[in-house]
C-alpha cells in the first residue's frame, strides 16, 4: 500500500503505545501476538487499489471497503460481524469578512471507523481535519485507551460533535450579523444573502442531524463491541450532539423567519414606490388635463380674449396641483 495514504499505523499494549510503527499489513499479525493488544491505524484518501490491501489485510466486508474508498455517505452505524463500521460528517467553518451572497460559510467533509477485534482504522475524506491531537490526547488516557478499538471510536466521534458546537458558535455571528441587517432602518435587499445563508445552513443540517441515530444506537444498546464504560461516554456526545441539533434548527427557523420578513419588507417598499408613483403621475395629471383642454383648438373660447385669462389658468392649475399634494401627504403617499 502507498504510504502517503497511511498517516500513521501503531500497535497499542494495555492503553500504551509500542515504539516505532508498524507495517498495516503486518499489525494484526502483531496485535495476536499477546492479549491487551490492537492497532490504530489513520488513512487519508486511500484509492480503491490501496485500500484493498488493508481490507484484505484486516478482513473487512466488501461493502464497507467500498463505502470507505467512495466517501460521499451519509451518517450511519453498520454491524459486519464483530466489527463495527461508523460514518461521520465533518464540519469546518470557512473564514470570510463579510457574508455575501456567494460566501461559503461551512466545508464538509468525512471520517469512517472501523472498530472490530484488535484493530481501529479510520479512514479521513475531503476537508476533514487531521486527528493527530485526538490521537494523542488519547494516549494520554492510557486507562481510557486499554479499552480497545472502541475508544478510539468514541474519541473520534467525540471531536467530530465538538466541532459541530464551534461551528455552530462561528456560524451564530453570521446569523445575528444578517438579523441586524434584516432589521435596520436602512433600506438594503438582503434576499441574497439570507439565501446563501440557508443553503450553506442546509449543508451543516445535512451533516448533523443523522447522526444522531448511530449515536443513539452505540449509547442506549447494548452492544457486544462496546464496553459499559465507553458507552458511559458515547451518552455523553449524543447529549452534545443533540445541543448542537438543536441550534441548528433554531438557526434554520431563525433564517426562515429573516427571509419570510426580508420579503415582506421588499413588498412593503415597492408598494410605497409604486404609491408615490402614482401621486406623483396624479400631480401631473391635473396640469397636463388643463392643457390638454385648451390644445383642443376650438373657434369659441372666451377666456382667450380675456387680459388675464393665462396667469388665471397657471393660478389655477397650481392651486389644483396644491389641493392634490396636501391630500397626498395627509393620506401618507408622499
Amino acid at each position: 500500500m502507498g504510504s502517503q495514504a497511511v498517516v500513521d499505523c501503531a500497535l497499542y499494549e494495555d492503553g500504551h503505545r509500542l515504539p516505532g510503527r508498524v507495517e498495516p499489513a503486518k499489525a494484526l499479525k502483531k496485535t495476536a501476538e499477546r492479549p491487551g493488544r490492537f492497532v490504530w491505524l489513520g488513512l487519508y484518501e486511500p484509492t480503491a487499489a490501496q485500500f484493498a490491501d488493508i481490507a484484505n489485510a484486516f478482513e473487512l466486508h466488501p461493502l464497507a471497503a467500498e463505502d470507505a474508498v467512495c466517501a460521499h455517505q451519509r451518517p450511519k452505524l453498520e454491524h459486519y460481524g464483530d466489527t463495527l463500521f461508523l460514518v461521520l460528517k465533518t464540519i469546518v467553518y470557512v473564514e470570510h469578512d463579510k457574508l455575501t451572497a456567494t460566501s461559503e460559510i461551512v466545508d464538509t467533509g468525512e471520517i469512517m471507523v472501523f472498530a472490530g477485534p484488535g484493530f481501529a482504522i479510520v479512514v479521513r475524506h475531503g476537508s476533514a481535519p487531521p486527528l493527530t491531537e485526538v490521537r494523542k490526547d488519547l494516549e494520554r488516557s492510557p486507562e481510557l485507551l486499554a479499552l480497545g478499538p472502541t475508544a478510539v471510536l468514541h474519541a473520534v466521534a467525540d471531536h467530530v460533535v465538538d466541532q459541530y458546537l464551534e461551528v455552530a458558535t462561528e456560524f451564530e455571528r453570521d446569523v445575528e450579523e444578517l438579523e441586524t441587517a434584516v432589521f435596520s432602518p436602512e433600506r438594503t435587499n438582503d434576499a441574497g444573502r439570507i439565501y446563501q445563508l440557508k443553503r450553506e445552513l442546509m449543508e451543516f443540517k445535512r451533516a448533523v442531524v443523522p447522526l444522531g441515530l448511530p449515536l443513539q444506537q452505540l449509547s442506549d444498546k447494548a452492544l457486544p463491541q462496546v464496553p459499559a464504560k465507553i458507552t458511559a461516554y458515547l451518552r455523553d456526545v449524543a447529549d452534545h450532539h443533540t445541543q448542537a441539533a438543536e441550534r441548528i434548527l433554531a438557526f434554520d427557523e431563525l433564517v426562515t423567519s429573516m427571509l419570510g420578513a426580508s420579503m415582506a419588507r421588499m413588498s412593503l417598499q415597492q408598494n410605497t414606490d409604486m404609491r408615490r408613483i402614482s401621486a406623483g403621475a396624479a400631480l401631473v395629471a391635473v396640469p397636463t388635463m388643463v392643457v390638454g383642454v385648451y390644445g383642443m383648438n376650438f373657434d369659441h373660447m372666451p377666456e382667450l380674449a380675456w387680459t388675464y385669462g393665462y396667469p388665471a389658468v397657471l393660478l389655477a392649475i397650481a392651486a389644483a396641483c396644491a389641493l392634490v399634494f396636501r391630500a397626498f401627504r395627509r393620506n401618507k403617499w408622499l
